[in-house]
């Protein structure tokens, strides 16, 4: 598998070969022009003497190739993405100079022009293996080196990189046309970063441009002054002023809680948070400096949900200088030690160190309901997932490397003790300071300081997939006491494995004071095999409901008692614990999804409960859930009525809400997403929120909300075309031209779905970010008409997608283009025709539509489901 595709085996063979110490010079120049940028690397490193290897580059050319002292012709030293290095010395030097591309995927170097003010900004973004875009590398996270970097560029520019400035001086180049845009040419500033400690390549990062910046220090727990910085657009520098003291607070705040945490002080020299624009991930943990997407500049109002997530990213990122950076993975298979951990430790965190107190609440509604949906999945995978090749890695940036990682840590930590996982912790970080390691080493390190064997563990729970069932059996005396509690533990047939569980069982009952349904019992225990008997239960008064993972200390599915189940449905609002509620709330959508619970009766349950809901992540995913229940799993004949009685109820709940709240603005939101053409109390209620005609007390509708009523009018075709451009007109900037896009795409006519299929599929000017927009817009409208013509050329173009866009397009275009709202039956029949005749096809690919067809299949299951009662 030459070329771009690395595989395991390509890796190990060449880390065989190349060896420390390896140490890296890049000289990059971005005064060239807007399409390319000039890269020279000079690497040395030690190797077997009279083996080959090669390095690894995506570059438009390769202009030289200089190997101890020999130049290599590069016509035939570069093919496939990499250069041959062959007749290698026990001591190498190998100089490479290329024209690189800049991107405008959000892959490699992404150039991005803001229309607001016509600023040119770039950022770098290297995982998986991207440093490759940018300069030669050996690029695999086992190779760790050390790294200078100097960069020229405008001398309007700042420049980053991981480590501080070391100088910054004037030159007489002169940038060429089209470098800054519209901007007039200007001279350039050669810029040099002190040396890097051993990292790996994949950690590297440059980011140039106009950048707005704040600085601010932080006194380590070592005694250093750690200089801290914050960046943005400029068009954005406004809005930003008003988080960024915020936001250094809560990282101060992080550094303390982790060096405190694991006693390991933070270890780089500075720590910056660059937000940059059209950016494909959440964020990403570069030593020493983070970048982050811009969407977390707030310019308009966002949920409570947002802002929290916002808080556990730069505490996800902060937490990766530690663990991923400071000790990094061999090999991708161990990616989730990465992210895992990160996730975990970073809610741990924003629950301890910060406002946010219910933040467990918010990682079971939103992280565990993913992971929950994705392992139950055929192309669910182990937590340490075998990656034979980079394509392999891609789709293991999921819920299961993420959100199911992050439970069965946390239940890690309840099975061997929060003391002595941390002193494990700290252990496996000082003995493996910048270099690599593998689960082993950790699992070694933890059973040194807990005392458990960790080999049976470690099986169960990373090394194979699937999801356990715990299911509650109650057996009374007649005096109302419990005579038995019995907990039976099931496997799916596909993944038969039972699991060590240690986790808790509470007992809730009306508080008769308050009427509030609280927690009056309690007990923690182990769970093994089929069944576990609760004996600390027996002679205790059978309580209203008994809530089996209480403090959701482990990952499983819940099936409850009749008694509790009947008591939960109807008191789920009167629950005053939010993790309780969202335990409970997660049990009753994985009953809906499967086909347990009706579709109506989730819908009135949430509805009810929403009324009284106020912890925001819990309130925004049972809204999403309401939304997937009454659009795809009604029954067909009931669907019309269920979708215009959740509208009716959402309004109801809206004009009730408290003025400005949270709520309020979340409600509002849902509601302008159940427009269909011809309603037209929908149609009046979203114009008049557009004019003013309509309000509620204390919502705003600043620049975000007003896109968001804007798309509502166009999916119901009662904005046009030229309205949505007018719009656009109004307030020309980066956000707002991907709004537009997506209100385009979302129109409810055939003219406009051909539109944005072509849009998505063949216009190579759109950024990441606008294609992701057309995207969603095109599947988004809930027409059958409008879906049904593409479901067969959807399936038609998969090939041409997978083998003509990078990965990270094709993962926007084959999963957002998706045709959901077409026959599900159709869908399936299509996509198992697929998946027989491409029993060949590159595993990544295959699992992507998998995914796909398989949601459309537990949409047809439970749709049947419902539509027999």
């Amino acid at each position: 598998m030459p070329g771009a595709n690395l595989t395991r085996i390509e890796a190990e063979e060449r880390k065989s070969v190349v060896a420390a110490p390896i140490h890296y010079q890049v000289a990059l120049d971005l005064t060239v022009g807007a399409k390319n940028f000039g890269s020279t690397a000079t690497i040395t490193f030690d190797a077997t003497p009279g083996a080959s290897t090669f390095l690894d580059l995506i570059a438009d050319e390769v202009n030289s190739v200089t190997l101890n002292g020999v130049a290599l012709d590069p016509a035939t030293a570069y093919a496939d993405s990499r250069i041959a290095l062959d007749g290698l010395k026990e001591h190498n030097e190998v100089t490479v100079t290329a024209l690189c591309r800049y991107s405008n995927t959000g892959e490699g170097l992404h150039r991005s022009v803001d229309p607001s003010d016509g600023n040119v900004y770039l950022y770098s973004q290297f995982e998986v293996p991207d440093a490759r875009r940018v300069y030669a590398v050996f690029d695999q996270p086992d190779l760790k080196a050390m790294f200078d970097f100097s960069v020229l560029a405008a001398s309007s520019w700042i420049v980053t990189s991981n480590m501080p400035v070391a100088s910054v001086s004037e030159t007489d180049a002169v940038t060429a046309p089209g470098t800054l845009g519209d901007h007039a040419a200007e001279t350039a500033k050669r810029w040099v970063f002190q040396t890097t400690p051993t990292m790996s390549p994949y950690l590297t990062a440059i980011c140039a441009g106009p950048y707005a910046e704040w600085h601010t220090e932080y006194e380590n727990e070592d005694g250093r002054i750690v200089p801290m910085a914050q960046y943005c657009r400029q068009s954005l520098a406004e809005a930003f002023s008003k988080d960024v003291d915020y936001l250094f607070d809560i990282t101060k705040k992080g550094f303390a809680f982790y060096a405190k945490t694991w006693g390991v002080p933070y270890p780089y020299a500075k720590f910056d948070q660059i937000y940059v624009p059209e950016y494909n991930a959440g964020a990403m943990e570069n030593i020493g400096m983070v970048t982050i997407r811009d969407s977390y500049v707030f310019e308009s109002k966002v949920t409570d949900a947002l802002a929290e997530r916002r808080v556990v990213t730069v505490l996800h990122e902060l937490a990766h200088m530690w663990f991923g950076d400071y000790v990094t993975m061999k090999w991708w298979n161990d990616l989730w030690l990465n992210e895992s951990f990160a996730e975990f430790t970073s809610t741990l965190a924003t629950a301890e160190a910060t406002e946010w107190h219910d933040a467990w609440a918010t990682f079971s509604s939103g992280e565990k309901s993913w992971a929950l949906r994705q392992d139950q999945l055929s192309t669910t995978h182990p937590i340490v997932a075998p990656i034979n090749d980079l394509n392999d890695t891609y789709v293991n940036f999921d819920g299961i490397t993420y959100a199911k990682g992050a439970s069965v840590l946390k239940q890690l930590v309840a099975y061997v003790g929060r003391d002595k996982f941390f002193e494990g912790i700290h252990n496996y970080l000082n003995r493996y300071a910048y270099s690599n390691a593998t689960l082993a080493d950790l699992l070694a390190e933890l059973e040194k300081t807990s005392g458990r064997d960790l080999t049976a563990w470690s099986a169960q729970w990373l090394e194979r997939s699937g999801i356990n069932t715990i299911t509650t059996e109650v057996e009374e005396n007649e005096d109302g006491t419990i005579a038995s509690l019995t907990l039976r533990q099931t496997a799916p047939a596909e993944h038969p494995v039972l699991r060590a569980h240690r986790l808790a069982v509470g007992f809730y009952n009306e508080d008769p004071a308050t009427g509030a349904i609280v927690r009056t019992d309690r007990f923690e225990l182990d769970v093994d095999g089929e069944t576990t008997v609760v004996e600390a239960a027996a002679g205790k008064p059978r309580p209203a409901l008994i809530l089996v993972n209480d403090d959701d200390l482990t990952y499983t599915k819940l099936r409850f008692d009749d008694k509790s189940l009947a008591f939960a449905a109807e008191n789920l609002h009167c629950f005053s614990d939010a993790l309780a509620r969202s335990v409970i709330w997660l049990a009753f959508w994985d009953m809906t999804r499967d086909g347990e619970l009706p579709a109506k009766r989730f819908i009135d349950t949430s509805l009810a409960a929403l009324a009284t809901e106020h912890e925001s992540t819990t309130f925004r995913y049972a809204l999403s859930q309401i939304s997937t229940t009454a659009w795809h799993y009604t029954a067909p004949a009931e669907r019309a009525a269920v979708v215009e009685h959740v509208a009716a109820e959402l309004w109801k709940l809206a004009e009730a809400a408290k003025a400005g709240s949270d709520e309020q603005f979340q409600l509002v939101t849902a509601y302008l997403g159940y427009g269909e053409e011809g309603d037209e109390a929908f149609a009046a209620n979203a114009k008049g929120l557009l004019d003013g005609t309509v309000t509620l007390d204390g919502l705003e509708i600043d620049n975000n909300f007003t896109w968001t009523i804007v798309n509502a009018l166009a999916s119901v075709n009662v904005l046009d075309e030229a309205g949505i451009e007018a719009q656009l007109a109004k307030r020309d900037t980066t956000e707002n031209r991907e709004f537009a896009l997506g209100a385009k795409a979302v129109r409810g006519t055939a003219e406009a779905k051909a539109w944005a299929w072509d849009q998505a599929l063949h216009n190579a000017d759109l950024t990441n970010s606008q294609l992701e927009a057309v995207a969603r817009g095109f599947a988004a409208t809930p027409r059958a008409d409008l879906a049904e013509p593409y479901a067969g050329t959807y399936f038609e173009v998969i090939d041409w997608v997978w083998k003509n866009k990078t990965f990270h397009m094709a993962e926007a275009l084959l999963e957002g283009l998706y045709p959901v709202y077409a026959d599900p039956a159709g869908l399936v029949s299509l996509g198992e025709a697929w998946l027989a005749s491409h029993e060949d096809a590159d595993n990544a690919l295959k699992r992507l539509i998998r995914g796909n067809v398989e949601s459309s299949q537990r949409t047809l299951k439970v749709r049947d489901f419902n539509a027999a009662l």
